[in-house]
């Protein structure tokens, strides 16, 4: 499975600012599929995810009602909508991808990361 990530860029706190994640290979191994971030000094950390399968979602409560995930099939291809970003969004966003239908296991799949960065 091979992932790869676009959309970061630089936005305005409260702004908007979506991320693409395209899949390709062998897709079928995927069950979820979504986003960690690391930003300076810190650890990777978890953010989204959606089951391939059904649509379902799992988020961070850091973002919850502020970030959406999505996917779709048709386009192998995952979108994370983020709005009201705040300066602590700031950070590497990598999409990743499990085999396992455990939101927070290990995640097997990993694309190039995307810089994120929210102005204040």
């Amino acid at each position: 499975v091979q992932l790869q990530a676009s959309g970061g860029g630089l936005v305005q706190a409260g702004g908007s600012l979506r991320l693409s994640c395209a899949a390709s290979g062998s897709i079928f191994k995927i069950s979820n599929i979504g986003w960690f971030r690391q930003a300076p000094g810190k650890e990777r950390e978890f953010v989204t995810a959606i089951r391939w399968s059904d649509g379902s979602t799992y988020y961070a409560d850091s973002v919850k009602g502020r970030f959406t995930i999505s996917r779709d099939v048709a386009k192998n291809t995952m979108y994370l909508q983020m709005s009201s970003l705040k300066s602590e969004d700031t950070a590497v966003y990598f999409c990743a991808a499990t085999k396992s239908v455990i939101w927070l296991a290990r995640y097997d799949y990993w694309g190039r990361g995307t810089q994120v960065t929210v102005s204040s």
